[in-house]
């Protein structure tokens, strides 16, 4: 890579108004919830235990403070994982993405009014339903904000299913794994923690939301508030279920949300989604070109910083739409000759002039596991051979590979082997099995942390580093669980109706609950709907009907109070016996509901059976 390209450092810091005078960002309780000099260690070339190329790109990313991209638009960046923009009108501002946590956001803003002054907040623009451009909201406007109508909220058309339903159905499992990906528990230095290549890290404080106002529901619609044009572009299926660019054309400005990033992004990110459509995000990304590549003067996003001039800004998005769209359109083609997903990942060459590209690196996503993520959208997890098909689970088939080299011990010289060769790929898988037959071998502890400890070293991906190092911490610490959860009061409290009963649905024990048959009536107040849960079968079933079941035990009470009652667990004869709650047939009726639920464990193993 051109090492001595200094071009992106000069971008990164152009426009440069100021940073702020407060470095630690904390809680109402204290905690620090970000802190802008953790990173202060990142100066001068990369020590050893980095790769050069993901050292380069966390340099980049610790530029913080405010920057103006072009009169009238303004960056916070630096604050969050995601980055914030203002857009000045001529009676307010437009906030887009508010970072994580009110606390990082209210910060980011505070230093904004500082050098532009105090202005009204017209309107927040959510890109797309994922929290790190949602979750601080509330640091920059109240609930009453809005519901005066002093604030819009404006989001593409499915914002809030999405943003809501992946925080909470698969919540416990994705923030486990997401500590991780960002390596949440890992000190920060040279030997530990350095970013994820799309931002540093995750702030740590309160995750906010207030619904939208006006969904923004085709390509071509088009808006003006403060005085601020906008023309939206939206791109469901893309970087998120539910996302949208827009250009300002009094600003010949064009933001791209994290459709495009100075990084390859993920189609599967590695603590667990919906496989996202790389087809259908670099069609998106041709359209965008189509409709402003001949009139625009700078792209920027959500993530990293701008790009300035016509010439430039288009051949950056179409450079990582030609990203998606080769690593897409070359995987279907090799899956039709036969290869499978790993076979793919680890022969794809990407054109030279897109490994030459900074902008196209894997620091947040890689070829590697986006080519399995295509094969595993078109093609799911059975490579089609039959040796494949019913494989023994993890713990099973490690007794068996153990026992075939000999034994605990015996495997354990085989992967020492591997590690003084170099081969740590082979020594981890080696290991992986030797733990899953005795997770207390003390041997293959050490030198499985080593050997991750390695791997992680000379990744160029920040998420791949974070994942390996926090592999060692774990083997050498104990595990750290879940450091942060994204279910936070204000998302629950946005579930619908139907996501309580689908979430309780998915906590039910399907085995305990087989013989049971238990009919619930949900005469639900304020929204003036009558709900039906049924558990037959161990499956639980919903559906709106015109009253309740024959028969069934009926509960009536608000949305709110459901989701307190259901899903906060709060108790039953309390809010029975306050009037929030009334009930027709027998009470004790929920209580076998519940005592049906599975619980969840945030701190489930991973490197370890």
């Amino acid at each position: 890579m051109p090492m001595a390209d200094e071009r992106d450092f000069a971008d990164a810091a152009r426009g440069f108004v100021a940073r702020s005078a407060v470095r630690q960002i904390t809680a109402a309780d204290g905690r620090v919830v970000w802190d802008l000099d953790a990173y202060g260690f990142m100066a001068g070339e990369a020590p050893e235990t980095v790769n050069p190329s993901l050292w380069r790109q966390g340099r980049l990313l610790i530029e913080d403070g405010l920057f103006e991209v072009v009169p009238g638009i303004y960056q916070l960046r630096g604050f969050d994982l995601s980055v914030m923009s203002v857009i000045e009108g001529d009676s307010g501002v437009v906030v887009v993405d508010p970072l994580v946590s009110k606390e990082t956001a209210a910060a980011a803003f505070a230093l904004y009014t500082e050098h532009r002054g105090a202005r009204p907040v017209a309107a927040v623009i959510y890109s797309h339903c994922h929290i790190d451009h949602f979750g601080g909201v509330k640091g920059i406007v109240s609930a009453d904000d809005v519901a005066s109508g002093r604030t819009q909220i404006i989001a593409p058309d499915g914002f809030m299913e999405h943003a809501v339903s992946e925080n909470v159905f698969a919540g416990t499992a994705m923030a486990r794994r997401a500590g991780y990906m960002y390596g949440a528990a890992l000190a920060k230095g040279p030997y530990g923690q350095i970013g994820s290549g799309l931002g540093q890290t995750v702030s740590t404080g309160e995750a906010t939301l207030i619904p939208p106002t006006l969904s923004v529901t085709r390509t071509g619609q088009t808006l003006t508030t403060a005085g601020v044009r906008f023309v939206f572009q939206v791109t469901p299926g893309t970087e998120a279920p539910a996302e949208m660019n827009f250009y300002l054309p009094d600003h010949r400005a064009l933001c791209t949300a994290e459709n495009t990033s100075h990084t390859l992004h993920n189609v599967l990110t590695l603590r667990g989604a919906q496989v996202r459509d790389a087809r259908a995000w670099a069609d998106y990304l041709t359209e965008t070109i189509g409709l402003w590549g001949e009139e625009l003067d700078v792209v920027f996003a959500s993530h990293h910083w701008p790009t300035w001039g016509r010439q430039d800004a288009v051949e950056f998005l179409s450079t990582q739409r030609d990203l998606y769209s080769y690593i897409h359109d070359q995987t279907l083609r090799l899956l039709n000759t036969g290869c499978v997903g790993t076979e793919i990942a680890e022969t794809l060459r990407m054109p030279p002039a897109l490994e030459a590209t900074w902008s196209a690196r894997g620091y947040y996503g890689t070829v590697s596991h986006n080519v399995k993520a295509i094969y595993q959208r078109y093609m799911g997890w059975y490579d089609g051979n039959p040796a494949h098909l019913w494989g023994h689970p993890p713990v099973a088939a490690a007794r068996r590979y153990v026992a075939a080299m000999g034994g605990p011990d015996a495997a354990v010289d085989i992967a020492r082997q591997a590690f003084d060769e170099g081969d740590y790929r082979w020594a981890v898988e080696v290991l992986d099995h030797v733990l899953f037959t005795d997770e207390d071998h003390d041997r293959a502890r050490t030198l499985q942390a080593d050997a991750f400890e390695q791997l992680g070293f000379g990744a160029e991906n920040g998420t791949w580093r974070n994942s390996f190092l926090s592999g060692a911490h774990e083997l050498r610490h104990g595990q750290f669980g879940t450091p942060s959860t994204a279910a936070s009061p204000d998302i629950m409290a946005a579930l619908t109706v139907q996501q309580v009963f689908a979430g309780v649905g998915i906590r039910i024990d399907g085995p305990r609950a087989w013989d049971e048959h238990i009919v619930l009536s949900w005469v639900v107040t304020d929204e003036g709907t009558t709900h039906v849960t049924e558990v037959r079968n161990g499956a639980l079933n919903q559906r709106v009907t015109d009253g309740p079941a024959p028969g069934s035990t009926t509960f009536t009470l608000t949305r709110p109070t459901l989701i307190a009652l259901v899903a906060a667990g709060q108790d039953l004869a309390t809010a029975l016996a306050d009037g929030t709650v009334s009930v027709e047939g027998d009470p004790a009726d929920l209580g076998r509901l519940v005592d049906l639920l599975g619980p969840v464990d945030p701190d489930f193993a991973i490197v370890t059976p």
